[in-house]
């Protein structure tokens, strides 16, 4: 056979196989809620009029309705939008869509160990051992609120001496919250000029600026393809290995250490429930279980509720007659002789009603936070098959405009009655809802009132670079990913704490 021959029948065979996807993907296209076109093969991924979904749900919702597909690459995803459509899955049908897929750059970081496993028994016994435990070391309760407390004052010695110079604000937040749940699972506190600390600090938040970039939907769509080839995802992957290499050295200190009539945190707890769990065939309680665990501890209870707090300060400082008017109230409420508690929190409604609005507007990139269905669904006139992923979009229950007044504006009054009081919004959902909620909801609610009224109670925010150029939310998300600095001035207030 020659050359030219050979090129033909592999072309043909090419576009053969192609072929073949385009008609698999059109037949599954005609079983599933409408939705834009997917390019063969790559789906929706690179068409910006598609993804990210917060910035296109909206126009997305007028041309399918609030239920629609998107395709990341051969993978069908059913987008859920809207708060009547949100809660009618997640509480309405919660069992239905309570699954959650396989998330490739997850299993390859964590093997499938600790409380995020894909399996389902598993998943349940050490995500209810680990709320029992954080609950056990006050989650929620007062000794908790005293080590946030504790924690908010140091974070005030340590601006106080900057005496008013630009400080960037992300590794700093960052370890004033990673030390709250580094108190409950290892035991101590990390001093902020320690290296070790602040190195590890900045492996968790790499991992999760990664984990929510576009190149995450590349890598979990393609992870057969991304292993292999070079890039941020191989660097990021192999810092995380230095940070589960730092607790299995913590976790064999706390093995020599361990005394189990006075269990000192998170890990002690563990080790002890493994020693009662050894001879169980299913071992859920193994070495790498525990150190997944507190992976997944230390990041998700430093990331997410510092980055909120970078970006309530980052809303004060655009909006500084709110921020004067919460200063008011901490002045009212709390005065400058003490700390604020949360005991304080019901006398202060206007404060309350601003950090559930600020969380409210903040949106968020959910395309790496499926969930999936567990069975065949009829739901609201679609049939979703088992197995299905599902996104859906907490920022279009947010901006709902039937259950939110002025949804696209920063405006506390959202959460306000006639009479000033705070009320509760059923279209909240902030921290998710339904079987996958958030699991340290109780602990980010106490640091995100306790952080915040502390610094508003000794500081005035200001942003120390002037980015009149760039919308909010593109100006957030290029300070969240560091390509541009969060500067900020924290400017003294004449008060005594």
């Amino acid at each position: 056979m020659d050359g030219g021959s050979a090129g033909l029948l592999i072309t043909l065979f090419l576009l053969s196989i192609l072929w073949f996807l385009i008609w698999r993907t059109d037949r599954k296209r005609s079983q599933l809620p409408p939705g834009p076109a997917p390019w063969p093969i790559l789906g929706n991924l690179w068409q910006k009029d598609v993804l990210p979904l917060y910035r296109t749900y909206e126009k997305l919702c007028r041309t399918y309705g609030p239920i629609f597909t998107i395709w990341l690459g051969l993978k069908p995803v059913v987008v859920l939008c809207g708060y009547e459509v949100v809660k009618d899955a997640l509480l309405g049908h919660s069992e239905e869509f309570g699954g959650r897929p396989e998330i490739p750059l997850v299993v390859q970081l964590s093997k499938d160990y600790g409380f995020i496993s894909n399996n389902e028994k598993k998943w349940r016994e050490l995500r209810r051992f680990t709320l029992s435990t954080l609950r056990d070391f006050g989650m929620g309760k007062n000794s908790m609120s005293q080590r946030v407390q504790k924690e908010a004052q140091h974070l005030v010695e340590l601006l106080t001496k900057l005496e008013g110079n630009a400080f960037e604000a992300i590794t700093m937040f960052r370890h004033a919250v990673a030390n709250v749940i580094c108190s409950v699972v290892f035991g101590s506190r990390y001093s902020y000029s320690d290296t070790v600390f602040l190195e590890l600090l900045n492996v968790i938040g790499n991992y999760t600026s990664l984990f929510l970039s576009p190149i995450a939907m590349v890598y979990n769509t393609f992870p057969n393809i991304m292993n292999h080839l070079p890039g941020p995802h191989r660097k990021a992957l192999a810092e995380c290995e230095k940070l589960k290499d730092y607790i299995r050295q913590k976790v064999e200190i706390h093995k020599l250490t361990l005394d189990p009539s006075c269990p000192r945190d998170y890990i002690d707890c563990f080790l002890m429930k493994a020693e009662k769990e050894k001879s169980s065939p299913e071992n859920m309680y193994s070495n790498e279980d525990l150190v997944m665990s507190v992976f997944n501890l230390f990041g998700a209870g430093t990331v997410t509720t510092s980055n909120s707090l970078l970006f309530f300060l980052l809303i004060l400082a655009k909006y500084p007659h709110i921020q004067a008017k919460v200063q008011e109230e901490i002045d009212a409420v709390v005065g400058t002789g003490r700390a604020p508690s949360m005991e304080d929190k019901l006398k202060m409604p206007y404060t309350n009603a601003v950090i559930h609005e600020l969380q409210r507007f903040h949106k968020t990139r959910v395309e790496n936070f499926p969930r999936m269905t567990t069975q065949d669904v009829v739901f609201r006139g679609h049939t979703i098959p088992k197995e299905t992923t599902v996104i859906p979009v907490f920022s279009s229950v947010h901006m709902d405009p039937t259950h939110w007044e002025n949804p696209k504006e920063v405006y506390p009054g959202h959460f306000l009655d006639e009479k000033g009081e705070f009320r509760k919004r059923e279209a909240f959902m902030a921290f998710s809802a339904g079987k996958r909620m958030c699991p340290g909801e109780a602990l980010a609610r106490m640091e995100l009132f306790l952080f915040l009224t502390t610094l508003l109670q000794n500081f005035t925010f200001q942003l120390a670079v002037k980015y009149e150029e760039m919308d909010l939310f593109s100006l957030w998300i290029e300070i969240e990913r560091r390509a541009i600095p969060g500067m900020f001035f924290a400017i003294r207030r004449p008060v005594s704490s």
